[in-house]
Parts: C-alpha cells; sequence; structure tokens
C-alpha cells in the first residue's frame, strides 16, 4: 500500500495522490463551542475561564483553524479575523507530523486560503512555495541547500506532491522537481494481507486510566493506529512486525505475536516508550 490515497479519503476536492495521512478529524466541534463561548467576564474584560494554556493559544482553536484550512476558507476567515494569530498556528497530529495551517493549505493546493493566512501573517515556506509554482524560490532553495526536496512534510507529503497541488500554475515547478530528482520519495508500505493485519485488530491497555490505551483497526483497507478516542495514524508496514505511522518515518510501532497474534505493541520513539498488552478484541 503506497501513501497516497484518493481524493475520497480526504476532502472533496484535494487532488488524487495528495493527502497522505488518515482523514484528518479536528476536534472541530468542539473547539467552535469553546471559540463561540466569551465564557463569564468581569467590566474590566478579564474572563475567568480561560483555558489552562493561556497566553499560549488555545489548543481547539490551533485544531480548528489547521484543521478548517484544509478546505473550509470561510471558517478560516473567521478564525484568523478574530485572532490573527492563528493564521501562524500549527498542530501535531501524532508522533511530530505537526502541520500548520500554511502546511495543510499548501498540500492540498488551496491557494485561496493560503493567500488569506499569508495576508494575516502566516510564513510561506518550501512547500507553499511549490504550490503556488514559485519556481524561482525553489529552484534558489535548492540550489543553496542541495538534496533539500527530498525532505518531506506534513503527513509525509512530498515537496513534489505539494507543487502537483499547484495544478497548472505549478506546472514548470513540477518539471523541475522531477527534473532533480528525490523530491518525491514516499513512504510505501509491505504487502499485507487482510488476515495479517486482523492479528493486530484490537485494544492494548498500558495504564489504568480512561485514555491509557491503544485501538488498532483497520479504516478502508488502511491499518489504524490510535490513543482512546484520539486521532487515528495511518501505519506503514516497514518490518515483519513493525509499522511506521504516517509523517512520523523514525518512529516504529513494534507488535510482540504469539500464536499469530498480536499480545502486545512497543511504541518506538525511536527508543522504547510504551508498551501496551492486548485487552480485548
Amino acid at each position: 500500500m503506497s501513501a497516497e490515497w484518493t481524493r475520497r479519503c480526504f476532502l472533496r476536492g484535494i487532488p488524487a495522490g495528495i493527502a497522505t495521512a488518515w482523514t484528518l478529524r479536528p476536534f472541530d466541534a468542539q473547539a467552535a463551542s469553546m471559540a463561540d463561548t466569551p465564557g463569564d467576564a468581569t467590566p474590566d474584560g478579564n474572563a475567568s475561564d480561560l483555558p489552562d494554556s493561556f497566553p499560549s493559544q488555545d489548543p481547539a482553536l490551533v485544531s480548528a483553524v489547521v484543521g478548517a484550512s484544509h478546505g473550509r476558507i470561510e471558517r478560516v476567515r473567521e478564525l484568523v479575523t478574530r485572532h490573527p494569530s492563528l493564521a501562524k498556528a500549527a498542530w501535531d497530529w501524532g508522533f511530530g507530523d505537526w502541520e500548520s495551517a500554511l502546511g495543510a493549505a499548501s498540500h492540498v493546493g488551496n491557494r485561496a486560503i493560503a493567500e488569506l493566512l499569508i495576508e494575516h501573517g502566516a510564513r510561506p515556506d518550501l512547500f507553499t512555495h511549490a504550490m503556488f509554482g514559485n519556481l524561482e524560490v525553489v529552484q534558489a532553495a535548492v540550489e543553496a541547500q542541495p538534496g533539500i526536496q527530498s525532505i518531506a512534510g506534513p503527513h509525509g507529503i512530498t515537496l513534489l506532491q505539494h507543487a502537483r497541488a499547484g495544478r497548472d500554475a505549478a506546472a514548470e515547478t513540477v518539471r523541475y522537481l522531477e527534473s532533480v530528482g528525490n523530491a518525491d520519495n514516499r513512504t510505501t508500505s509491505l504487502e499485507t494481507s487482510d488476515e495479517a493485519k486482523a492479528a493486530l485488530h484490537g485494544r492494548y491497555r498500558f495504564g489504568r486510566g480512561d485514555t491509557q490505551w491503544f485501538r488498532v483497526f483497520d479504516s478502508r483497507g488502511m491499518l489504524m493506529f490510535a490513543r482512546a478516542d484520539g486521532t487515528p495514524r495511518v501505519l506503514h508496514r516497514v518490518e515483519p512486525h513493525g509499522f511506521a505511522p504516517a509523517g512520523a518515518a523514525a518512529v516504529r510501532i513494534r507488535f510482540t505475536m504469539e500464536d499469530d497474534r498480536a499480545i502486545a505493541v512497543t511504541v518506538h520513539d525511536p527508543e522504547p516508550v510504551v508498551t501496551a498488552r492486548r485487552t480485548e478484541d
């Protein structure tokens, strides 16, 4: 299974082969309720229920703007008009798979959202310039730092994929990146049968808390890993019983097998972080 996804796996209107992570499900409903509730305020404007993260940005709002930046321009406009600094926000989808709001708009090729975010202070990077088709910028970066074209963006999406997301406007940039090579090194999975994946499915507990467990399951033919009810990550099989989560090439999720059935899973980042034992299917 390659890291490419069809547009059905992401948002409608995204070019095929661009999205490489599980359909992103930001906590936008929660964020919307939090964002739209001003809280109890005193006459001098001080809220009595500031989030614990204050003065850092509210994680719910960060999640909302990054998620919306994949294709919901009016929601993005609402958020960055109210809080301009959200244009620079970034969200960790898991295992250090960081994505900024502008990064989201860039890899899906949403030029209008990207321009809106930049207007409010977002910082364009090489992936944004590739999507825009700014050939001179991309070429100058590659010449100044040879090999930079091989560095992947959010979810492991390559620089060439970002350029292709720019469609006709980035056609010359696409041709250039194809000519230099190593701009489209994608994570691929070893072939895994349905039976082999089913042997890994289940819950794995590492503590007694309500969220101290992992779940492994199948979705649309892809093996998924999540903590409790958190955002799932696609697992790419890179070893006999070892997997790399989408967007985290250095992380390994390794299963301990017994009688052709997983009995435990250990997360390595890259050293062992936690081991969880299967509790139920």
